[in-house]
């Protein structure tokens, strides 16, 4: 009886793949099973369209798998580009930068031409004891000799003012900005017979990138709106270096003026400083 059953069901196995095969080479065409088996196509025309469609859509997932292989490669590579475009963007603005800082220091060095302007590289800004003090790349190996009496006026591409040498090793600096409450530089109003006053650093308003002005004699005539350049006074700055712009002036009841004063050099977006080396005969 066992014997009958597995011949059965190997017969029903032949008959079904002797007919798949037959379906499958009839549904391709110029096949000669085409034209032989015509008379039957109608009854599997379903399964060949079946068959058909099914073979579409492997076809199909495997042209799309394919291409979006080839997007994906090709998406890649332009990113890769883009980067590189973007990296020569960014490489030939900080050389345009760097022209336009060279330009500037030579027509520094024009203005100031009783001393020797020495560019330098902002390396780090420090928080610390000496809140905001720059790091920059020059040191006593550069001729940077600081001590208790002995400074450099320290300014921007522009010859605006950004503060003094602090302290100095072989190969850095730091520099105190006028904007630190220990900072203290004599200026004057920039225009003839300017009045001169004290301009200071303020522990209250550098956080707002500003400074103050006191010791303002009772007969000046200060304005808003009044640009404050260095006096020359006291040896160390040269006179005519920009300050910064008079932005408030105050009176108080005993009649002592004081007014507020807005630096003009960009301290957010230091990269590169000028010191100043020597000083005035």
């Amino acid at each position: 009886m066992r014997k009958v059953v597995r011949t059965r069901i190997f017969t029903v196995v032949l008959i079904s793949l002797i007919l798949l095969a037959l379906i499958l080479l009839s549904s391709f065409p110029g096949s000669p099973l085409n034209h032989l088996t015509t008379p039957v196509s109608a009854v599997f025309k379903p399964v060949q369209s079946a068959f058909r469609t099914a073979a579409d859509n492997v076809t199909g997932f495997w042209q799309s798998l394919t291409d979006g292989i080839k997007i994906r490669d090709e998406n890649k590579s332009l990113l890769q580009e883009n980067a590189q475009l973007r990296n020569q963007v960014a490489q030939l603005e900080a050389a345009g930068r760097n022209y336009e800082e060279l330009k500037d220091a030579l027509a520094l060095k024009d203005q100031f031409d009783r001393y020797e302007i020495a560019g330098a590289r902002v390396m780090t800004r420090e928080l610390g004891t000496w809140f905001d003090v720059y790091k920059i790349d020059m040191g006593t190996a550069d001729g940077l000799d600081v001590s208790d009496t002995l400074s450099y006026a320290v300014v921007d591409s522009q010859s605006r003012l950004i503060g003094r040498v602090l302290s100095a090793d072989l190969t850095t600096a730091k520099i105190l900005p006028m904007l630190h409450e220990g900072f203290s530089v004599s200026a004057r109003v920039n225009e003839v017979n300017g009045a001169i006053m004290r301009m200071r650093g303020d522990i209250e308003l550098k956080n707002s990138g500003l400074c103050m002005i006191d010791q303002i004699p009772a007969s000046a005539d200060i304005r808003i709106g009044d640009q404050l350049v260095t006096s020359g006074l006291g040896g160390l700055f040269p006179e005519g270096i920009v300050i910064g712009e008079i932005i408030e002036i105050t009176d108080d009841n005993s009649g002592r003026r004081t007014a507020v004063v807005k630096p003009q050099t960009d301290y957010d977006n230091l990269s590169v400083v000028f010191v100043m080396k020597g000083r005035q005969p």
